[in-house]
């Protein structure tokens, strides 16, 4: 059930207004939808209404304002936004005459005044704009385009590919390199987190997987099996993030501890602490201190990067607010979701990054996690990826990240990071 906060309820036997909790299945799934279009129309013409019925009182209704304030300016001559103020006595026959059961409700018309779809609760700029668009109308189509994209990436990456991690595209270091062997190869990660990184988001039976892992001994460079190794466990001292450092000999190991400080563990151990913080999303292994906070009714959670923080909302069906670090910069973007939508996002100027890969069949996809990102507006963006020219995407708002997500059906959530089985590139 997606939480849709707190709406107004209009008794249309009682002639009465109360307020009620009330909760919907998706989007799409709404009480009243007579003709609901979920997929792409035939293009259509004439200019079409979005009539909103709602009143001066409840709280998703003052919501919906600036958003009707906005997009009647700035489609003008393209849609047509009127708003009914159901809430005053004299108007409630306009409620029942449109078979008002909640407040607000949007209803959707052609240029005809035929009804094409009916939405009750707060929506946003971007999910009116892109219901519009799947109902055919091209201007919405062209007001959702991104207004920044790199498709090719700015220079080739002519690292050698043994020196690039399998997992998270990061140069490897000789001294934390780990090794898994698989039937077609050698798959190199540059650190035992990235290992346990891609160890939770596998697909495959783990049993035993552990015994084609190996990790680089930090005194001689040499391989260690994992199951044999100890290891270092200690926190960076400017950043808090866990550092590990493996070892063939627990001297060794003891040895570097006196001067580096930390505690000596066994892998088992390692597994319990590195798997033990999880993405509210895709269930990824995360570290607190890499990730967006989530919170999620009160309980607090984590999204492996920006999207798939955005993305606890498809994943739970309830209203979250994430906290997101600036990716050039570390500035807090806030953003607040209401019933599936974006509600507010702070600074107001944020935007998103939708890191992209070109397929072998030349169709672009996801990068994944570690290619998305946050920015507290566009020139932050922009210079990011002039930083890193190996980045290929494209500037989105933060509602269609998350709109990308709601659009997910359950089944699809589930298999969401998982990478299958561990193969070379």
């Amino acid at each position: 059930m997606r939480g849709m906060g707190r709406v107004t309820l209009i008794g249309l036997a009682a002639v009465t207004i109360v307020t009620a909790g009330i909760g919907f299945v998706g989007r799409q799934s709404v009480a009243a939808e007579p003709s609901a279009a979920t997929k792409p129309a035939m293009a259509r013409t004439g200019v079409p209404k979005l009539l909103d019925l709602g009143s001066t009182e409840c709280i998703p209704c003052k919501m919906m304002w600036p958003v009707l304030e906005e997009m009647r300016k700035d489609f003008a001559g393209k849609m047509t936004v009127e708003f009914l103020d159901v809430g005053k006595k004299e108007n409630l026959p306009l409620a029942k005459q449109h078979a008002i059961n909640l407040i607000p409700t949007q209803i959707f018309l052609d240029a005809e005044g035929k009804e094409l779809w009916r939405h009750e609760g707060y929506i946003s700029r971007y999910g009116i704009l892109d219901k519009f668009r799947e109902l055919g109308y091209a201007f919405a189509d062209e007001a959702l385009k991104p207004s920044f994209s790199r498709m090719e990436a700015a220079k080739a990456d002519d690292r050698p590919k043994d020196k690039v991690c399998h997992f998270c595209d990061g140069d490897i270091d000789a001294k934390t390199q780990v090794t898994v062997k698989t039937d077609k190869g050698d798959v190199r990660l540059c650190s035992p987190h990235c290992y346990f990184i891609m160890y939770s988001c596998l697909t495959e039976d783990k049993a035993g997987f552990e015994k084609k892992v190996s990790v680089t001994d930090w005194e001689t460079g040499k391989a260690v099996p994992l199951t044999e190794a100890v290891f270092l466990y200690g926190l960076d001292a400017k950043t808090a993030r866990p550092t590990i450092k493996a070892f063939a000999q627990r001297d060794a190991a003891t040895k570097e501890m006196r001067t580096a400080g930390g505690n000596i563990v066994d892998w088992k151990v390692l597994q319990a602490k590195e798997l033990a913080h999880r993405c509210g999303f895709c269930d990824r292994a995360v570290y607190p201190e890499d990730v967006a906070l989530v919170k999620i009714e009160g309980v607090y959670s984590w999204g492996c990067c920006s999207h798939c923080a955005i993305g606890v909302a498809a994943r739970t069906g309830k209203d979250i607010e994430v906290h997101q670090p600036d990716r050039l910069t570390g500035e807090m973007v806030v953003v607040k979701t209401l019933g599936g939508y974006v509600a507010s996002v702070e600074p107001k100027t944020a935007v998103a990054w939708f890191g992209l890969r070109k397929g072998t069949d030349g169709k672009y996809g996801s990068a994944g996690c570690f290619h998305q990102g946050f920015f507290v507006n566009s020139d932050n963006l922009k210079k990011w990826v002039e930083q890193n020219p190996l980045e290929v995407g494209k500037m989105i708002t933060i509602d269609q990240a998350l709109g990308d997500k709601m659009k997910m059906t359950p089944a699809q959530i589930a298999k969401a990071c998982k990478v299958g089985v561990c193969a070379p590139k």
